[in-house]
């Protein structure tokens, strides 16, 4: 048989499998307008975990129909594979979604083959798609309100329907113009070029629905999200308008689950959203609408374009090291890579697989905005010259099974990414009083949201928490997180004779998951000023009885509320 008739088939059978995973993927994705308007939440978790497990299965059963429908010697000899990469560059060039299939021929590839292949010629390091994509805008809706705002405002939501009634659309008409008002200037609102564009899909995801576009006249443009929630019987309520682009990016934060919407060419939506969130680089994008593996892609490719083009070398990260992790950064690239110890501080209770695990749990659970979202990778090979000698000792010194030099290039076997961010026992030490207040009440928010989500944080020291550049406090350790519901919150027994309360060991049993909260003020808190003020704004949090109280109602059933904006003039039910 000729050649390229391998290749061709090869390639065949790999865009046959992306287009089986499309398929699952979209009907999970078009699945969610139902959960909303039926108010389906536990359905919509669910169905949120499944899509993010979809890919992995989906790769793993189009390598495996490989290996079974040809001999191993053709489809394991790496010398073709370019020939592959042509037919399959040749089959993608008119999709919709090529970047997309790019990513998951990669896949493929690296499923095959062991990672000391990877190659351009083989893979597509470098995408083959921006010089040959065509030029498309994305499919909106316009409205130009020429100075009747509430005109155009009731126009908007006779487009957007859902089989469950606004519950009171005049009222919340009323209160989006306010709002509108409120935060645009008023030449603005007057102005007759004003226009509102929005996204053709609805976005979904936890309890709410979004529409998303911008505000713009010739000369300036806002971002624009109207969160939408579905109270159970008692219809659709618009709960705000947001033009803040610093509040829309939250929206879009890594420390968020991933949007469902339904974008038919999903470069044109991203495209849109980048316009909107210029700060936002594409590779976190993208992973918001659930393509978290081109995210991935992409997140590598600016990686390796910032080493090839600027002077920057790894560094061991700024704080204190951890007793698991080994964290290391590069000052110019807003990014740390956590690889795991070979050994353990002797008060972790945990091994490499446990830590492993619970890593890769913080991918499929609601992260509600206040845990880091991680991209885990094999087999980074970067220049020798790229480490500080510092940086690179260190890591050979307590990684040795992780990190090793080859010639004159660096492998790190395992590693994560995630979004660096400010310790938050480093930025208490520089805060003035009011960045301290407010540090701390975002602190005990971000725990009691976990919470609500249903996780319990384990190691809940300051240093386990970061800062970002919004200000919000967010956790990113992960080796001791545990399911709220698997932990056994007690109260500390009264001591039974004078000898228990003097005695320097617990005169009580303690379970491997015991958690006694009111042991927490000097656990957390070595400042007495500290530890004071967070018992004023959170002192339940030291109650045992609070955290039963949320385990009762997650048993129940419930998913609570955990909002991505502010929230003006509503309750928080």
């Amino acid at each position: 048989m000729p050649q390229h008739w391998p290749a061709a088939n090869i390639a065949r059978m790999i865009l046959d499998g992306f287009d089986d995973y499309r398929e699952h993927f979209r009907q999970i994705t078009d699945g969610a307008r139902a959960r909303f308007e039926q108010a389906k939440w536990q359905e919509a978790q669910i169905a949120s975990a499944a899509r993010i497990n979809l890919y992995e299965e989906k790769v793993g059963e189009t390598v495996a129909r490989l290996r079974s429908s040809f001999e191993v010697d053709t489809l394991m000899d790496d010398s073709s594979w370019p020939l592959v990469k042509s037919a399959y560059i040749t089959l993608i060039d008119l999709r919709f979604d090529d970047e997309l299939s790019e990513t998951w021929y990669n896949s493929i590839f690296c499923g095959l083959f062991s990672h000391d292949l990877i190659s351009d010629g083989c893979m597509f390091i470098h995408t083959t798609r921006p010089s040959l994509r065509r030029a498309r805008a994305a499919q909106t809706r316009t409205y130009k309100p020429q100075g009747k705002l509430a005109g155009m405002l009731a126009s908007v939501f006779a487009d957007y329907r859902f089989s469950e009634e606004y519950a009171d659309l005049p009222a919340d008409l009323r209160r989006l113009e306010a709002q509108l008002r409120e935060n645009l200037p008023d030449w603005v609102c007057k102005d007759p070029e004003l226009s509102v564009e929005l996204f053709s899909s609805v976005l979904y995801r936890n309890k709410g629905a979004y529409l998303v576009g911008r505000i713009y006249t010739q000369d300036e443009q806002w971002p624009l999200v109207i969160p939408l929630l579905h109270r159970e019987g008692r219809g659709i309520q618009i709960d705000a308008l947001i033009t803040d682009e610093a509040d829309v990016s939250i929206i879009f934060s890594f420390t968020r689950s991933y949007f469902m919407v339904d974008v038919p060419v999903p470069a044109e939506f991203i495209g849109f959203l980048k316009r909107i969130l210029p700060g936002k680089h594409i590779a976190e994008l993208y992973t918001s609408i659930g393509f978290y593996k081109h995210g991935k892609s992409e997140f590598y490719r600016a990686l390796i374009n910032h080493l090839a083009n600027t002077d920057d070398q790894f560094i061991m990260a700024p704080g204190v090291r951890g007793m698991v992790m080994s964290v290391f950064t590069l000052p110019g690239f807003t990014t740390v890579f956590k690889i795991i110890k070979d050994r353990f501080s002797p008060s972790k209770n945990v091994d490499r697989a446990t830590v492993i695990e619970k890593y890769r749990l913080v991918k499929s659970v609601d992260r509600v905005g206040r845990m880091a979202d991680t991209q885990e990778f094999a087999d980074f090979r970067f220049p020798l010259s790229k480490f500080e000698p510092a940086c690179l000792e260190e890591l050979l010194e307590v990684a040795a099974s992780t990190v090793s030099v080859e010639d004159d290039t660096v492998l790190i076997r395992h590693c994560w990414t995630e979004r660096r961010m400010t310790p938050l026992n480093l930025y208490l030490e520089h805060a003035n009083p009011a960045q301290v207040r407010e540090a701390l009440e975002d602190y005990g928010l971000a725990i009691k949201q976990l919470a609500a989500a249903n996780i319990f944080p384990g190691d809940m020291l300051l240093k386990n928490f970061g800062v970002t550049r919004h200000g919000r406090v967010v956790f990113y350790d992960y080796d001791e997180i545990c399911f709220l519901t698997e932990a056994n919150f007690r109260h500390i027994p009264l001591p039974r004779t004078p000898e228990d309360e003097m005695a320097s060991e617990p005169w009580y049993s303690i379970g491997p998951l015991d958690v006694f909260p009111e042991e927490f003020p000097p656990f957390l808190f070595a400042d007495a000023g500290q530890r004071k003020l967070f018992d004023q704004l959170h002192g339940e949090l030291y109650n045992a009885d609070y955290w039963k109280s949320l385990q009762e109602a997650i048993r129940a059933g419930k998913v609570i509320d955990v909002f991505p904006y502010r929230r003006k003039g509503l309750d928080n039910e």
